[in-house]
């Protein structure tokens, strides 16, 4: 008989973090798949107003090579013992939190492609709540969606009129699934695909923009 363990192992993660003097907020972002923590470093750079915030990019724990070139690039998780990794994960980003915040300021999670599914789960199940999640180009996960004792942060989803993985379709599913909880979601759509563009920035930074007198939820 063949039996089937999953056993704990301690992990180290790869963080990026710019530093700022008296940072407005923490501004902890995600990358999407195959992608490193300076690809999303570049983003949150490039987002208006985020130079008085710290900004921390967090890489994802399953590292690989890609392809020919053998760049050393990251994913998230797989479906593979898919909770213990969903655990795994809340646990490294409680972490990344507790070792890069300073201050009372907000906690802001910015995320992209596979890392927004990342964001949601930290921002619910997470032991310091996000004051709010910008999720570029993914959806909600499901099972935060069904569970009806979850609490989100103030929400921003964005995706590509051309992008064929989170449609429109998918969008208005999450746009209603957070009405139906009493949530009040926000929604932009930009002029390009599945990717991060100028127009993002400039959404993300006036969503971060109106944060002056929000109280977190």
């Amino acid at each position: 008989m063949v039996r089937t363990l999953s056993i704990e192992a301690p992990a180290h993660g790869r963080v990026l973090v710019r530093d700022v003097d008296s940072p407005r907020g923490l501004l902890v972002g995600f990358h999407g798949y195959a992608e490193t923590a300076e690809a999303q470093l570049g983003r949150l750079t490039a987002v208006p107003g985020t130079d008085s915030w710290t900004l921390v990019a967090a890489q994802g724990l399953n590292r690989f090579y890609r392809g020919r070139t053998q760049d050393v690039v990251a994913g998230w998780m797989t479906r593979q013992d898919r909770d213990d990794a969903i655990r795994d994960n809340v646990a490294y980003v409680d972490n990344v939190i507790e070792a890069t915040r300073t201050g009372s300021g907000p906690i802001v999670f910015a995320a992209f492609s596979q890392g927004v599914a990342m964001a949601f789960r930290a921002a619910v199940l997470g032991r310091a709540r996000a004051g709010g999640v910008v999720a570029v180009g993914g959806d909600i996960p499901p099972e935060l969606l069904a569970d009806s004792a979850s609490s989100f942060p103030r929400v921003l989803l964005i995706r590509g009129a051309t992008d064929d993985w989170y449609t429109a379709k998918k969008l208005d599913a999450d746009m209603s699934a957070l009405r139906a909880r009493g949530e009040d979601p926000e929604a932009f759509t930009h002029d390009g695909g599945h990717e991060w563009t100028g127009e993002v920035a400039m959404a993300a930074g006036n969503f971060l923009a109106r944060w002056d007198g929000l109280k977190r939820r």
